[in-house]
Protein backbone atom coordinates (compact mmCIF):
# COMPACT_ATOMS: atom_id res chain seq x y z
CA UNK A 1 0.00 0.00 0.00
CA UNK A 2 0.95 3.39 -0.97
CA UNK A 3 1.60 5.94 1.91
CA UNK A 4 2.05 9.71 2.15
CA UNK A 5 2.77 11.79 5.41
CA UNK A 6 0.28 15.14 6.13
CA UNK A 7 3.31 17.31 5.11
CA UNK A 8 3.65 15.75 1.67
CA UNK A 9 -0.57 16.14 1.41
CA UNK A 10 0.04 19.89 2.38
CA UNK A 11 3.03 20.47 -0.08
CA UNK A 12 0.52 18.77 -2.87
CA UNK A 13 -2.76 21.23 -1.80
CA UNK A 14 -0.19 24.38 -1.49
CA UNK A 15 1.04 23.07 -5.55
CA UNK A 16 -1.73 23.45 -6.34
CA UNK A 17 -1.84 19.34 -7.42
CA UNK A 18 -4.95 18.32 -8.76
CA UNK A 19 -5.96 14.78 -6.77
CA UNK A 20 -8.94 12.72 -5.08
CA UNK A 21 -8.98 12.94 -1.33
CA UNK A 22 -11.62 11.04 0.68
CA UNK A 23 -12.30 11.31 4.50
CA UNK A 24 -13.48 8.06 5.65
CA UNK A 25 -13.88 8.96 9.15
CA UNK A 26 -17.54 8.85 10.47
CA UNK A 27 -20.26 12.26 10.24
CA UNK A 28 -20.25 13.03 13.89
CA UNK A 29 -16.31 13.35 13.09
CA UNK A 30 -16.41 15.46 9.83
CA UNK A 31 -18.37 17.95 11.58
CA UNK A 32 -15.29 19.31 13.33
CA UNK A 33 -13.53 20.17 9.69
CA UNK A 34 -12.63 18.42 7.03
CA UNK A 35 -9.71 19.27 4.51
CA UNK A 36 -11.01 21.48 1.83
CA UNK A 37 -11.68 19.70 -1.57
CA UNK A 38 -12.23 16.61 0.35
CA UNK A 39 -15.01 13.96 -0.63
CA UNK A 40 -16.67 11.61 2.93
CA UNK A 41 -17.77 8.68 2.27
CA UNK A 42 -17.80 6.89 5.94
CA UNK A 43 -15.68 3.58 5.98
CA UNK A 44 -19.03 1.15 6.48
CA UNK A 45 -20.42 3.04 3.15
CA UNK A 46 -17.30 2.35 1.03
CA UNK A 47 -18.88 -1.14 -0.43
CA UNK A 48 -22.51 1.19 -1.87
CA UNK A 49 -20.23 3.85 -3.04
CA UNK A 50 -17.98 2.00 -5.23
CA UNK A 51 -19.51 3.63 -8.37
CA UNK A 52 -17.89 6.94 -6.64
CA UNK A 53 -14.39 5.62 -7.61
CA UNK A 54 -13.13 6.22 -11.13
CA UNK A 55 -10.85 3.59 -12.76
CA UNK A 56 -7.48 4.88 -13.61
CA UNK A 57 -7.05 7.67 -10.53
CA UNK A 58 -5.85 7.15 -7.57
CA UNK A 59 -7.71 8.27 -4.38
CA UNK A 60 -6.11 9.59 -1.48
CA UNK A 61 -7.99 8.22 1.82
CA UNK A 62 -7.68 9.80 5.49
CA UNK A 63 -9.56 9.50 8.74
CA UNK A 64 -8.54 9.93 11.96
CA UNK A 65 -5.38 8.72 12.83
CA UNK A 66 -4.54 6.28 9.56
CA UNK A 67 -6.10 2.79 11.06
CA UNK A 68 -9.36 3.25 9.15
CA UNK A 69 -7.94 4.53 6.14
CA UNK A 70 -5.55 2.08 5.70
CA UNK A 71 -8.49 -0.66 6.27
CA UNK A 72 -10.34 1.73 3.25
CA UNK A 73 -6.96 1.63 1.31
CA UNK A 74 -7.11 -2.50 1.72
CA UNK A 75 -10.78 -3.06 0.61
CA UNK A 76 -10.56 -0.24 -2.67
CA UNK A 77 -7.17 -1.79 -3.59
CA UNK A 78 -8.92 -5.61 -3.76
CA UNK A 79 -11.63 -3.88 -5.59
CA UNK A 80 -8.73 -2.29 -8.45
CA UNK A 81 -8.75 1.37 -6.95
CA UNK A 82 -5.36 2.90 -6.64
CA UNK A 83 -4.90 4.49 -3.55
CA UNK A 84 -2.94 6.29 -1.18
CA UNK A 85 -2.83 6.04 2.47
CA UNK A 86 -2.51 9.51 4.51
CA UNK A 87 -0.63 8.49 7.90
CA UNK A 88 -1.44 10.11 10.91
CA UNK A 89 -4.58 11.11 9.69
CA UNK A 90 -6.63 14.15 10.74
CA UNK A 91 -4.65 14.33 13.97
CA UNK A 92 -1.57 14.59 12.24
CA UNK A 93 -3.28 17.86 10.03
CA UNK A 94 -1.88 21.28 10.12
CA UNK A 95 -3.34 22.75 7.02
CA UNK A 96 -6.78 24.27 6.74
CA UNK A 97 -10.00 22.71 7.62
CA UNK A 98 -13.60 23.54 6.38
CA UNK A 99 -16.59 22.71 8.92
Amino acid sequence: MKSITTEELLELIENGTDFNLVDVRETEEVAYGMIPGATHIPLGLLPEQMDAFKEGEAYYIICKAGGRSAMACDYLESNGVETVNVEGGMMAWNGEVVA
